[in-house]
């Protein structure tokens, strides 16, 4: 390949790469025709980009951007992998399609997060982490917690006066009846007398 070639293979690459920050590094070398389609075809689907460069081309097109750690101690042709939600996503999605033995020639290499390299253990510890909604989540319920203990520490005492005031009124009200049927019935028998006289 002539010089100029390279150069314009590399600024293409460098062109689909841009704006790309975290990526997988992986080895789908040896598939079939239809495992290749298959995957890509399921990344596809998935909002995730896959692209196979030679390990040379890549350095050249990632040279100064954090995308060239993943580069390093790498051989041959690679698929680099990016899209997704967040890295975390990416690499739970890689990392279960490598183990479902579906695409049994799909192999993680390493990868690169906020521009360090990362190994091929170390991509499947990231893929045990909390995608970026679930740590969303878990945030939120940590900013609610205090708001919705100390509403149940205002509104206890509240609720426990109300309810003992409730039953003072129960009780006055069940304490009236009985003090006001006496009171007729003593009437009735006053009225009772004087009635016979």
């Amino acid at each position: 390949m002539s010089k100029l070639v390279k150069k314009l293979v590399s600024r293409d690459i460098a062109n689909r790469l841009d704006g790309v920050n975290d990526a997988i590094v992986a080895n789908i070398v040896g598939m079939t025709g239809e495992q290749n389609y298959n995957i890509r075809k399921t990344f596809r689907e998935s909002g995730v980009t896959v692209m196979v460069v030679k390990r040379t081309m890549a350095e050249r097109a990632t040279e100064g951007t954090s995308l060239r750690p993943a580069f390093t101690n790498q051989a041959g042709s690679m698929a680099v992998i990016w899209g997704c939600e967040d890295f975390v996503s990416l690499v739970r999605m890689v990392t279960k399609m490598a183990d479902s033995g579906k695409f049994v020639k799909l192999e993680i290499k390493g990868g690169v997060m906020d521009g360090e390299a990362l190994t091929a253990d170390q991509v499947k510890k990231v893929s045990k982490w909390p995608s970026r909604q679930e740590q969303i989540s878990i945030l939120v319920g940590q900013i609610l917690s205090p708001g919705a203990t100390l509403s149940g520490q205002l509104v206890g005492p509240a609720r426990k006066i109300a309810g003992q005031v409730k039953k003072m009124i129960e009780n006055l009200e069940e304490n009236s009846d009985e003090v006001a049927e006496p009171v007729s019935v003593t009437e009735e028998a006053t009225e009772t007398p004087s009635v016979a006289e």
